[in-house]
């Protein structure tokens, strides 16, 4: 596959609409965001949490420039990985950075697939929870996994209508929740553990940055988008605002309702719990199917974006591919490697873990990105130098800052992300290597 090349194999173009890769862009944003992660983000900011979500939609914000220039550029069903392809060409650097985004992509479906057990488990009384959060989790991604392999048009209508759902039951809710919140909790001053500290903000907006990252799940879909080098760009615009007005209005509902120590004593499932005290059970049941309907949504898009990510990797020969026997497309198979691991992840890591390891794999790919664009691509994509050096600046100040705070916190979190770093960086390089001929070129 060339450079040239800016499709796989299966992409049918103009089968994805600017309103499907919005609502594949916010159907990624809204399942992992509010729901997952409003708890830790509290956890770690206290009652500057949503604030926290303000500076997280700044930093992304930045970053998205680099990305609606390259989709611009260069439309593909591989997205990022296009992108890096372009940077830094095929070879070790651009498998590795591209291999960081699709472990984060999956462990966003994993955070998410757990987000959606711990939300049921609100309405349905099972014991123990240590089995029946994961086991939710399997059942949502497995069923996410039929819908994909449906194809676009099923996937389309299932994210559209799980849209409109979200945004309407969740402008209900933050309107309905702004209406009954208490000035006395937006100040409340917990203090203790949950006293905000410029580490432990900086360190709630790089999580919070994994409530906004789905933006780039469009960037994978400009192989398949009606008119990719004008509507990418703009579904990434429209799908960013929609998100960042949604989160702020629902943060602030919750800071209303709840103190910093009750939302993080419902940590996994806070959005439930904050409306409790203005509309009782009825209120819990309610955000309770909202979270079940954003969740499953998330994990649909999320999955349908990482899948093409490896399959693109796979036709760029970036990425080992084996069938072992299967029929069907590579995509095909590569939805299955991708659901596959998620499930390994959802069966094993908490939420809280799960969301640190996102957040580190995202930001390195991240930085790299920006990195990329300014070094290798200066010449042939136009941009402000500004903006980008800007971009970088900010991902390492929140990046240093989660580090910070969890090397203390949850050390053994820290070399897992080690570990993993450490395995893609060999797996990348003994793969580059078994096809890199005497004289330093690749069959790839």
């Amino acid at each position: 596959m060339t450079a040239a090349d800016d499709s796989a194999p299966e992409d049918v173009p103009g089968s994805l609409t600017l309103s499907g890769a919005v609502a594949l862009g916010t159907g990624v944003m809204i399942g992992a965001g509010i729901f997952a992660l409003t708890g830790q983000t509290a956890r770690l900011a206290g009652d500057w949490f949503p604030l926290a979500f303000v500076a997280a939609a700044g930093v992304v914000a930045a970053s998205a420039y680099s990305y609606v220039k390259l989709s611009n550029a260069f439309p593909s069903s591989g997205g990022v990985a296009m992108f890096l392809r372009e940077e830094y060409g095929p070879g070790t650097a651009m498998g590795v950075f591209a291999m960081f985004m699709y472990v984060s992509m999956v462990i966003n479906e994993a955070l998410v697939a757990r987000t959606f057990g711990a939300y049921l488990l609100q309405v349905v009384d099972l014991e123990p929870v240590s089995f029946w959060v994961p086991a939710f989790a399997v059942a949502l991604l497995v069923a996410a996994f039929g819908v994909n392999v449906a194809g676009n048009r099923a996937m389309q209508a299932a994210q559209r209508v799980m849209a409109a759902v979200k945004i309407v039951g969740l402008g209900a809710f933050a309107v309905a929740g702004l209406w009954y919140a208490s000035a006395a909790e937006f100040t409340s001053g917990t203090g203790g553990e949950y006293t905000a500290s410029p580490e432990g903000f900086l360190a709630a907006v790089a999580l919070a940055i994994l409530a906004y990252k789905g933006f780039t799940t469009i960037t994978n879909s400009g192989g398949e988008l009606v008119d990719p080098h004008r509507n990418t760009g703009r579904a990434i615009v429209i799908a960013l605002a929609i998100c960042t007005v949604v989160y702020l209005t629902i943060a602030a509902a919750v800071a209303g309702n709840l103190d910093v120590a009750e939302i993080v004593d419902a940590e996994d499932y806070s959005l439930a719990e904050a409306a409790r005290p203005a509309f009782g059970d009825g209120g819990v049941s309610f955000t309770v199917a909202l979270a079940l309907v954003a969740t499953a949504s998330g994990v649909m898009a999320s999955i349908f974006a990482a899948s093409r990510m490896l399959a693109m990797l796979t036709h760029m020969t970036q990425v080992p591919h084996r069938h072992f026997g299967i029929p069907g497309t590579v995509r095909a198979h590569t939805t299955a490697y991708t659901v596959i691991f998620a499930v390994a992840l959802a069966a094993t890591l908490d939420l809280r873990r799960i969301a640190v390891l996102g957040a580190i794999y995202y930001l390195i790919m991240d930085i790299a990105i920006h990195w990329g664009l300014l070094r290798h691509l200066r010449d042939r994509v136009e941009h402000r130098r500004a903006i980008v050096v800007g971009a970088i600046l900010l991902d390492v100040v929140v990046l240093g800052a989660l580090v910070w705070v969890k090397a203390s916190a949850d050390p053994l979190g820290l070399w897992v992300a080690v570990a993993g770093i450490v395995l893609v960086v060999l797996g990348e390089r003994l793969f580059m290597a078994s096809h890199t001929r005497p004289d330093g070129t690749m069959d790839m």
